[in-house]
């Protein structure tokens, strides 16, 4: 097997993939002949080994290049002081969309500066988050995933820098 240790979509094919029930243009958008679009972006190492990077839909296109919120959450979240993070997309005039970042504080006495320094250390320039909203928590599905588009939402209804720190 040759090693694919980059970044892509991920499909599958199986006798038992998922229709969607009574929604053939949903069907239609998730399947390409009979492979399976799963949505995830996703590697190969050279020992063929697959690891989920991401989700397709919550990739942010910054100017171009490709930002994986998981990545950038990773980072904010060894910051000390920070209990939890979520990455989003936000509009942006100059680059297409810019990183948000949503922050529940563990410590009250954090600060976005230094929480954005700490970022710029170790993620290249168009990683680093454009914006921090901090809050009380963070929305969630009922089996504790945090919602990225009720944030992105947030976002869109409340204005581009409405919140931030």
């Amino acid at each position: 097997m040759t090693a694919r240790n980059w970044a892509s979509t991920k499909s599958a094919r199986s006798a038992c993939a998922v229709r969607n029930w009574n929604r053939a243009d949903e069907t239609q958008k998730a399947f390409y002949l009979d492979w399976l679009r799963t949505g995830d972006i996703g590697r190969i190492d050279a020992a063929g080994f697959v690891f989920i990077e991401d989700r397709k839909k919550d990739m942010i296109l910054v100017s171009g290049f490709n930002v994986y919120p998981n990545e950038v959450e990773s980072v904010a979240a060894e910051f000390p002081g920070v209990l939890e993070t979520a990455a989003v997309a936000e509009a942006d005039e100059v680059s297409g969309e810019a990183v948000a970042l949503f922050v529940v504080k563990k410590d009250p006495a954090l600060d976005a500066e230094a929480l954005l320094a700490h970022c710029r250390k170790y993620l290249t320039a168009y990683k680093v988050p454009r914006h921090v909203y901090f809050r009380d928590e963070l929305p969630k599905t009922n089996v504790g995933k945090i919602l990225r588009r009720a944030l992105r939402d947030d976002l869109r209804a409340s204005g581009p820098t409405h919140g931030a720190a």
